[in-house]
């Protein structure tokens, strides 16, 4: 299994490539940590590196509102 060591480098090129967001953290510590993103509307948000990445989460609640648990 290719496990790829993300770093806050990695992290902002990802961002900064699949998404309008801005990474504004500039350390990181684990999948664990909630990571400060800044929306293009302008707003800042919170979200693990992990669900930005695999939940597709790129956006402000304001932007991309939580999709409803059913």
């Amino acid at each position: 299994m290719m496990n790829k060591k993300w770093t806050i480098g990695k992290i902002k090129e990802f961002v900064e490539k699949n998404s309008d967001s801005k990474l504004l953290t500039t350390e990181y510590h684990g999948f664990s940590q909630k990571l400060q993103f800044q929306c293009s509307c302008g707003s800042n948000f919170e979200k693990t590196f992990t669900k930005f990445k695999n939940n597709h989460q790129r956006k402000c609640d304001a932007c991309q509102p939580p999709k409803e648990s059913r």
